[in-house]
């Protein structure tokens, strides 16, 4: 048996969430539901449009590959974590929260001077979340935070798409993706956005490589990769690349492949208050289950729920005991 169910890589971000109005979006020249990345200065200056909110933002370590790790590791499936923060407070805080969730992680002394990545998170009254990210020094993951060794230990890989926004990050993903399969690790890749696909397709195309084990993707990133806007296509295309996937499709629900039979997955009606995590979430919740031995439908099923849990609470994790009751609750049925 592996030591690791996952091993993850991605940035690691201090998430600072806030409610705002689609009017004060448009005021702050925020682009609706995408990743945007931001230097310093603007994300000060969004930060300076929204004093009246600060006294009422939420706060907690995020960053798309930590969360999912964080969700896989609580529902009781050990995993590893590759980042870089620096060496401040929130980077402090990040490494904690590693730690508290039973994380492994990359981190075994002095971090360098710097400034942690942050990720400003504007929440719409329709719970849709518009992303504002200054990497800091998670633009500077590289190769020299890889564990071979643990990577080796490792069921699965997982690579979050955003490294491609990054040279280096790019280059750790490869990296990290040709030591998985020299070492007969399966290897998953999320595509994390639609601009990902859209602006940086040759660099997710060179995270392929030849073909990956699982991709994960929402509905907008696969028809993006596809170039279509049809759905039966997007399917195809993905196919061309990966062995199995997951296409999740909001309230819709997903779409899992498991190599052989393509199996819709319905969602659980909920009240959505905040969609930050969720595909983090049942992209970890999915590889707690299959690497549990699950099925891709079991599978699909118990990453909706949880995936529909996080949607009706704020922020991007569930507290800590939720996430055994919320595994006692589907798998007792």
């Amino acid at each position: 048996m592996k030591k690791y169910k996952v091993y993850g890589i991605g940035a690691a971000l201090v998430d600072t969430e806030i409610k705002v109005d689609d009017s004060e979006l448009n005021t702050m020249n925020v682009e609706k539901g995408l990743m945007t990345l931001v230097d310093q200065a603007r994300q000060t200056e969004l930060l300076g449009h929204l004093t009246g909110h600060l006294v009422k933002a939420s706060h907690a370590s995020g960053g798309s590959a930590g969360n999912s790790m964080i969700a896989t590791a609580q529902f009781g499936g050990p995993t590893f974590m590759s980042c870089k923060v620096a060496n401040d407070s929130d980077g402090d805080i990040y490494i904690a929260d590693l730690e508290a969730a039973g994380v492994d992680h990359c981190f075994d002394g002095a971090r360098s001077d710097g400034v942690t990545g942050k990720c400003l998170v504007l929440i719409t009254p329709d719970a849709e979340r518009s992303m504002n990210t200054y990497l800091g020094i998670s633009e500077t993951l590289s190769t020299e935070q890889l564990d071979p060794d643990a990577i080796a230990a490792s069921e699965y890989l997982y690579i979050e798409g955003y490294l491609v926004t990054s040279p280096t990050g790019l280059a750790a993903a490869v990296k990290a993706r040709e030591i998985a399969e020299a070492a007969g690790v399966k290897t998953a890749l999320s595509f994390s956005d639609p601009g990902m696909v859209e602006f940086f397709r040759e660099g997710i195309a060179k995270i392929i490589g030849d073909r990956l084990d699982l991709v994960f993707c929402n509905e907008d990133e696969a028809l993006g990769w596809a170039q279509s806007d049809d759905i039966n296509v997007a399917v195809e295309k993905i196919k061309e690349v990966a062995e199995t996937f997951v296409i999740t499709r909001g309230a819709a629900g997903a779409l899992t492949f498991d190599g052989t039979e393509l199996v819709e997955i319905p969602s659980k009606k909920v009240d959505a208050v905040d969609t930050n995590g969720a595909g983090d979430m049942f992209a970890g919740a999915f590889l707690y289950a299959i690497s549990h031995g699950e099925d891709f439908p079991t599978a699909g099923r118990f990453a909706s729920l949880a995936a529909g849990r996080i949607v009706a609470n704020f922020g991007p994790r569930l507290p800590a005991e939720d996430y055994t009751a919320l595994r006692q609750e589907f798998f007792a049925n």
